[in-house]
């Protein structure tokens, strides 16, 4: 039994984080970085100050470019990704897109859109990842929202992918429960992102520091997360310390969901 006073080490582990250029994603793989993982980011764009982070500190990080709502890239990052570091141990799926609108006000361009990132994308690695893991074993965790489980305003497309990508973590947790693979997702509130900074610059031009307060002022701790606070919940709910954990989506929202102001 490892000393719980000691940081948990992923040692001799192959990580793959996707959308790990920036935001969540980024803390995540960074903290895996630095908790001795391999880390195989893909992103279609840059992501080379993640791995520049990692790399810096000591850590080994790769990043293939690679759009997850295609299943040909997804193989072909894996294999690189494989090569390279060995079979993935542990696939956490963070890649996603946004968009705001209610029912009417999103276009059939607009739901493909987010249909293909959010759901085919983690299909798509879900589907590399646990051919790779069967019996094997392995740990994946897929990065929902509060907008899965609670009626938010204005987020139609948004919602309906999330709440897909609870499902899908229960489905493959259920299925591959005695293939030694664990499946487990989280659901974060607003998080402080660059997302969101280039969010309020392009909507609310002038305001934007007015309008940040409002939307951190929606959770009821009064702020919004900080992308290291989910990257920490990411890395437990990986580790053998949660070797008892899956099919359980974890929020992580500031009483959102639950404290009602």
């Amino acid at each position: 039994m490892a000393d719980a006073q000691q940081p948990t080490s992923f040692a001799g582990r192959t990580v793959i984080v996707t959308g790990g250029g920036s935001g969540i994603g980024q803390a995540i793989a960074t903290l895996f970085g630095a908790r001795g993982a391999r880390v195989g980011i893909l992103d279609l764009a840059s992501a080379d100050a993640t791995v520049r982070t990692i790399t810096e500190a000591g850590g080994t990080a790769m990043h293939v470019q690679c759009d997850v709502s295609k299943q040909d890239d997804v193989s072909r990052a894996f294999a690189e990704i494989g090569e390279r570091f060995g079979p993935v141990d542990v696939l956490v799926n963070s890649a996603g897109v946004a968009h705001v609108g209610t029912v009417e006000q999103t276009t059939e361009a607009d739901l493909d859109r987010i249909y293909a990132v959010n759901v085919k994308g983690v299909y798509n690695c879900l589907k590399a990842a646990v051919a790779s893991m069967k019996d094997r074993g392995g740990a994946i965790l897929n990065v929902a929202s509060v907008a899965a489980t609670v009626g938010i305003p204005d987020r139609f497309a948004y919602s309906m992918s999330k709440g897909a990508v609870v499902t899908m973590t229960l489905s493959v947790a259920r299925d591959y429960i005695g293939r030694k693979i664990r499946c487990n997702s989280i659901s974060p509130a607003r998080v402080h992102t660059p997302f969101v900074d280039g969010f309020l610059a392009r909507n609310y031009p002038g305001r934007e520091g007015e309008v940040f307060e409002q939307l951190a002022r929606t959770q009821p701790i009064g702020r919004m997360g900080k992308p290291h606070e989910i990257a920490e919940l990411a890395l437990y709910l990986c580790s053998d310390a949660a070797s008892f954990i899956t099919g359980s989506n974890y929020t992580i929202d500031g009483g959102f969901t639950t404290l009602k102001m």
